[in-house]
């Protein structure tokens, strides 16, 4: 129910975002992935798993194993937009909407893993038409 205005009719409520916001929604599936009594990592594991697999990948590749290194990243990424897709709660690993974190994450997931399977030398995949591109916007 509205305060009574001036007059003393009700006011309507207005249709328009207040200017200064008070709080933030949480997003689509951003509730603890186990139950508040568990342990705090038990609460956060989606995020925990993939951070995990990020951070091995990287060590990969500081240690030179680098196609390998850039692969584990990509996987995990794409192992993150699984999680947010199966499970109703994954904690921190929400940010957006469900739809937005499943694309972005399988979009850089396969573009790490496409530009990892193509590194040189000796790339794992090769796709023709891309040399060929290459030649034509240069030449």
């Amino acid at each position: 129910m509205s305060a009574p205005g001036a007059d003393g009719e009700p006011r309507r409520a207005s249709r328009r975002f207040p200017l200064f916001t008070r709080d933030t929604a949480r997003p689509e599936g951003g509730g603890r992935a186990a139950p508040g009594d568990a342990p705090a990592p038990a609460r956060q594991w989606p995020i925990l798993a993939v951070i995990s697999l990020v951070g091995v990948g990287l060590l990969l590749t500081a240690f030179d194993v680098f196609r390998v290194g850039t692969l584990l990243i990509g996987v995990a990424l794409i192992g993150g937009a699984v999680l947010r897709w199966t499970l109703p709660s994954v904690g921190m690993l929400a940010v957006r909407s469900r739809f937005t974190d499943m694309v972005t994450y399988g979009f850089l997931g396969v573009v790490i893993v496409l530009l990892a399977l193509m590194v040189q030398p000796n790339p794992w995949l090769v796709i023709p038409f891309l040399n060929d591109t290459l030649h034509f916007t240069i030449s």
